[in-house]
């Protein structure tokens, strides 16, 4: 887009007195020696820095691991337990002896393992979801970010060549009023027009650092690209965001997370019960041969109905607010999908307005220069008409600007990642 409009800039001053914003190259433009980077390259590298990327690998294989251990034959691993009586103590010292081994097996509730397997693989979606929503918000602030950079850069740009046209403006009327041929006050009109130009060009600049350096907080430490994204396809009416946007899934998601949890709580009702399973052998005193014995046990828990009740009543509670998240969430995707839109289509408008104000504002400004270098106009008129081509060419570049920026708010109100 910048390499459109510094051509259509060179057209303009080859015939007029705006030699200053035929200067307006790539070396005015760029910021560091570097390359610049595409939106999607540094969404890659500001994603990389993230604590989301940084954290998943870890949650996966958290929730790979809860996965397997639902998938186990108990409800918790194997006890195993070992004895050892005897009648020694003080002195005493009949000989009588007891030794034991035993193995407890805690076992599931019934539908605990079902549900227990069911929440680990809630829990494995919710971890990619979340993942996924985050990029996704990170995205929308890259490229708010990336498009203040792109439009501050491009107004630092536009103030530098405007003041460069305005100092040759500055030294040509000099020049006139030495000759005779201009009033001293158009001097100080001319002068005034190039402090206007320089407070301009100073304000831009900080903009410009400023834009910088949120994009550098973000992780991106490069120069913009100038290609605009592509634009996505639509259909013709659309009322909803499609649920498989990433901050749809991540809520749906975290319901379903709610909706597992409540149901493992609801088999949980009281401890694992357990079967246990000993072999003993015991002799009664000295002399007398060990007898074994094999001994089989069920241990069966009382009912905690207050634990119960405030598990379900937490997992109820969280299932509540997921729904509520989600209902909401997919109301305000809509509207901002609508509104999206909409910024689109008067982006579009705009552009081609501004195209046809810069397109008179520089053949009037060929007119102006022509006559008054005929002595045909005076100063002021050639003032109005120099500002008025430079607004003209920078509302044409900043409506450009903006077309590709409501294109990227498009995109990121569709849940597409850069590109």
């Amino acid at each position: 887009m910048l390499t459109r409009f510094r051509t259509g800039l060179r057209r303009l001053s080859a015939g007029t007195g705006l030699a200053g914003l035929a200067l307006l190259s790539a070396g005015a433009l760029a910021q560091a020696d570097t390359p610049p980077i595409t939106l999607a390259q540094a969404f890659e590298a500001a994603w990389a820095r993230q604590a989301e990327a940084l954290s998943a690998p870890t949650l996966r294989e958290a929730a790979r691991q809860q996965g397997q251990a639902a998938r186990r034959w108990s409800a918790e691993p194997p006890t195993l337990e070992l004895g050892l009586a005897s009648d020694r103590y003080l002195g005493r010292n009949n000989g009588q002896r007891e030794q034991s081994l035993g193995l407890a097996l805690p076992l599931w509730r019934p539908g605990e393992r079902q549900s227990s397997q069911a929440l680990a693989d809630a829990e494995l979606a919710a971890v990619e979801s979340r993942s996924a929503a985050a990029a996704w918000r990170l995205a929308g602030q890259l490229r708010e970010a990336w498009w203040a950079r792109q439009r501050a850069r491009q107004n630092e740009a536009l103030a530098q060549a405007r003041e460069r046209s305005a100092a040759a403006l500055a030294r040509d009327v000099q020049r006139r009023v030495a000759a005779g041929e201009l009033a001293r006050s158009d001097a100080h009109q001319a002068e005034g027009l190039l402090a206007a130009a320089r407070a301009e060009a100073a304000l831009a600049r900080a903009e410009s650092t400023q834009a910088l350096l949120a994009l550098k907080a973000l992780g991106v430490g490069t120069e913009p690209e100038e290609r605009p994204e592509p634009l996505p396809e639509l259909p013709p009416e659309f009322l909803e965001p499609d649920l498989a946007h990433p901050a749809l899934r991540e809520l749906q998601d975290r319901r379903l997370l709610a909706e597992r949890q409540r149901a493992l709580a609801a088999t949980q009702g009281r401890a694992s019960p357990e079967l246990s399973l000993s072999s003993s052998r015991e002799r009664g005193a000295l002399g007398e041969a060990y007898g074994r014995n094999l001994s089989l046990g069920l241990k069966l828990p009382l009912g905690n109905e207050a634990g119960q009740r405030a598990r379900l009543a937490t997992a109820g509670s969280a299932l509540i607010e997921a729904e509520a998240q989600l209902n909401l969430e997919r109301q305000r995707l809509g509207s901002e999908l609508a509104g999206a839109r909409a910024r689109l289509d008067a982006a579009e408008q705009a552009l081609d307005a501004a195209r046809q104000r810069a397109r008179l504002a520089t053949e009037a400004h060929g007119f102006i220069e022509k006559s008054f270098r005929l002595g045909q106009s005076d100063l002021p008129a050639r003032l109005r008409v120099e500002l008025e081509a430079f607004e003209a060419q920078r509302q044409q570049a900043l409506a450009q600007l903006a077309r590709h920026q409501a294109v990227s708010a498009l995109r990121q109100a569709l849940g597409l990642l850069p590109q």
